[in-house]
Formats: C-alpha cells, structure tokens, sequence
C-alpha cells in the first residue's frame, strides 16, 4: 500500500462516529486530540470542515444546552428543520378553524377596448327581426336555462347560489341535462341548494347527482371548493362583482356576467358562450372574426347599446338553439336568410366550405403513354361530373 492511501485510510479510521443529540438520523464525527492521533498524523487540509467539541455534548432533552451550542447543528438537521415548517404550514392550512394564506388576488376582468369596434350597418334591423323570430319559439332556455334553477328556492341566498351552480353546471352541457342534475342535486342535498349544504354533503353524494353533465368529476371538486370560498370570503352568498366571481373555482366571465344579470339584477356586462360567439361571427358583426368568446364581448360591448346586453345572451341562445344550429342551420325558417341581412346564409345552396370538401368521383391523370378517349353517349351519364 502507498503512502498515500495509508494515511488516507489511517485518517478515516481515527475519526469517531457518533449520532447527533439534535437529530439521531446525523451522523457527527469528531477528530481525536493531537495526544492521541500522534506526531506521524498529517494535518488536516481543510480544518474548517471537521468540527471539534471541546466541551461535553449536551443532551438531547437539555433546551438550554440547545441554545448553547448552535453551530454544532448539522447543515442537514437544519434542511429538515424547514421541511418539518413546510409540512406544518400545510397540516395547519387543513385542520378545521385554522386561518388559511388569503386567497391571490384574482386579475381584473377587462371591460372594454382602447379602439371601441365599429357597430355594423343594419345591426339594428337585423336585431329586431331575431327577438321578433325568438317572440314565437320556446327553446329549451326558456324552460330549463340558468335562471330557472332559483324559483324553487326560497331564501334569497339559496335563489342566487342555485343560479351559479346551475351556470357552473351548464359548461358543454346541454339546459336539458344540467337542469335535471339540478333538480337531483336539490333532492340530494334534502330539497334546498344550499352553501351550508354542499359543505355537509361528501363528494360521492354530489358526483352521483351530477353525473350526467360534461365533466362531472372537475366540476364535483369546483361545487366543493366554491361553496367553501363563498362560507369563508362572502358569507355564504354569491359576488357583486366580476373579478370576485372568476376569482371562484370554475368560474369564468360568461358564467360571472350572467350570475350577476340573474341574481342581482346587475348589468355590468355581457355573457357570450358558443351561440352568440358564433351568431354573430355569422351575422358578420366583426370586421374580422373573433377567435373566442372574450373577443366578441368586447367588441359587443364597445357598441352595443347598454339596454340591451342584459338580453342579448338569452335571444341569441333561443336562436341558436332552435333555428341557426351549430351544424346544418335551418336557413329556410330564417327571416334574416329571405331578406338579405345574413351573409351566412345558404339559402338551400351548397356552402363553399362543402364545395371546398367535394372530391372529384372521376380523376384522369396525364403520363407518358398513349392517350385514350373516352365518349359516353348514355343522357343519364351527361352530368356526372358536374
């Protein structure tokens, strides 16, 4: 054996291993007295890194010798000291009655554009022709949308907590399914919507009432949370504003806009889901075609008069639902189609987007060899590829 690796070797044996009195999963190791490590002991290249005790360790249950001797604590007693607060603040956050962190506070909702949009020529006309239509059809927003859900409710905070959780609800589901999971959430919950009972209730009792409706699983834990926020923030009652509204789990403008249309009267904004983003982008009532829902609010807000935004979102989703469908639009039913006012119409026509789809039934593709012609006298055969 070298020199070298026999002193290496000698030093590592001659250090004494002891557990830590303040952690016993640290290990301490001391280095002998001068006496006894002899006068062929090299010295220490780092002296700094081997920590020496001069005096007798204190005892793990001794408070005062704790504080005596804090720099023999371990680099790695103290990262645990940290994770230990970690996991306390988290243990303390979730015991019931302890004061939780506030909540971060929400970003400010925006309510108009710097530029307000141009408002489209004969908006007006077109307007009035779509509330005349909507006057003789009853759609399934008239009898099962959001503002139903409260006139089984007695107590007003009960009414303005079932409208939100019927909004909630409602996110890519249809009135009729959402208002049936209403009415099983009400009867599970002992026959009133309320924050207290949504509190006492687990959350298989909720998940099966709603089961029905898109993303029943998120919107059981949105239910929970929200109702929890409501207790602790808002006495149990819903926002007057929009920011603190989408400050709540599931929560997004449109449902913000109509909760506070529906539940206290306010008419602060408008509500655009799917039928009036996509109504109006067919009407043409953007210079160019909003790309989401907050788009078209914005833009709809900059020139539609105030008076009207509280119901604009209730026309446009009867319209939307019975006469301009999402998929094949009954254009014929439609006033605005036989009077030249929708640019989207396809008046029994085939649209350019199909015509864009159509695949030719006959392709002859030119090569190097011989050509060959073809003639088809049979009439019936003339327009085939037309």
């Amino acid at each position: 054996m070298s020199a070298v690796r026999r002193t290496a070797a000698t030093r590592v044996t001659r250090l004494a291993a002891k557990a830590s009195p303040y952690h016993r999963a640290v290990m301490l190791y001391e280095a002998p007295n001068n006496s006894e490590a002899g006068p062929s002991t090299p010295a220490s290249r780092h002296p700094s890194r081997v920590k020496r005790e001069t005096t007798a360790t204190p005892s793990l249950n001794d408070d005062d010798a704790k504080e005596e001797y804090p720099a023999t604590e371990s680099k790695m007693s103290r990262k645990k000291t940290k994770v230990e607060e970690v996991v306390d603040a988290t243990v303390t956050k979730n015991v019931p009655g302890a004061k939780s962190r506030p909540p971060k506070k929400p970003n400010a909702i925006p309510q108009s554009l710097k530029v307000p949009h141009p408002a489209p020529t004969k908006w007006k006309e077109t307007y009035d022709i779509i509330k005349e239509m909507r006057s003789g059809i009853v759609a399934p927003v008239d009898t099962m949308g959001c503002d139903q859900a409260q006139l089984k409710e007695q107590e007003p905070k009960n009414q303005r907590y079932a409208t939100l959780v019927s909004l909630m609800l409602s996110s890519q589901t249809k009135d009729e399914v959402t208002d049936a999971a209403i009415g099983k959430l009400r009867s599970a919950l002992g026959g009133s919507l309320s924050v207290e009972g949504v509190l006492a209730a687990d959350d298989a009792t909720i998940s099966e009432a709603i089961a029905k409706v898109g993303f029943w699983r998120r919107k059981t834990q949105y239910i929970k949370q929200t109702a929890r926020r409501l207790h602790d923030d808002f006495e149990s009652d819903v926002p007057k504003t929009v920011d603190e509204l989408c400050s709540l789990p599931g929560v997004g403008p449109k449902m913000a806009f109509l909760a506070l249309h529906v539940a206290w009267k306010l008419n602060l904004g408008i509500g655009v889901d799917v039928h009036v983003h996509r109504i109006t982008n067919r009407l043409g009532w953007h210079e160019r075609p909003t790309k989401n829902p907050e788009e078209t609010r914005l833009n709809l807000q900059s020139w539609l008069p105030k008076d009207l935004h509280g119901e604009i979102n209730h026309m446009l989703v009867g319209f939307g639902q019975k006469i301009c469908l999402p998929v094949g639009p009954k254009c014929s039913e439609c006033t605005l189609s036989s009077v030249g006012l929708c640019p989207s119409a396809q008046n029994g026509k085939t649209s350019k987007s199909a015509i864009r789809r159509r695949t030719p039934i006959v392709g002859i593709k030119e090569d190097s060899g011989p050509k060959v012609e073809i003639e088809i006298e049979t009439p019936e055969n003339s327009n085939i590829l037309r």
